[in-house]
């Protein structure tokens, strides 16, 4: 006659599922919840697919656009570097003045400028590009 009966618990250890159904109980909990809930968490890989800007203001997963950071150079400080300019082959002597290529450049109005200069940058400032064509250059953005 047996004294103990095996309680249910032990006879279902070892088999799948330990009598539970085939979702619930396998290691990573309900994935349920009313809209979204748990979206940072269960569901964090289908915002991110899908809903990007969906955390934080501007999201915290949000594809940035980087601005173009130019390199800044004075109006005066370009006749100073002109012997440096003329070596790296920036700077040309051409019928209408000087012509200086500074493609990644934005031009500042510190300074001042005596020499006539095409200047080609990528920026200029209003009171940079009013200095050029006083000394009678040009100030071309590209």
């Amino acid at each position: 006659m047996k004294l103990k009966k095996r309680t249910k618990r032990s006879r279902i250890r070892g088999t799948r599922l330990c009598g539970h159904s085939a979702k619930k109980n396998k290691g990573s909990g309900t994935i349920g919840g009313h809209g979204m809930a748990g979206s940072g968490k269960h569901k964090k890989t289908y915002v991110i697919r899908y809903l990007w800007p969906y955390f934080g203001r501007a999201g915290k997963i949000a594809r940035r656009i980087k601005k173009k950071e130019y390199k800044e150079i004075n109006v005066g400080g370009i006749e100073n570097k002109m012997e440096m300019f003329a070596k790296k082959g920036i700077a040309k002597e051409t019928g209408e003045g000087t012509e200086l290529n500074l493609h990644g450049y934005r031009i500042l109005g510190d300074g001042e400028i005596n020499k006539k200069m095409v200047i080609k940058a990528a920026s200029f400032t209003k009171s940079a590009k009013e200095k050029i064509e006083k000394a009678g250059g040009k100030a071309i953005k590209h």
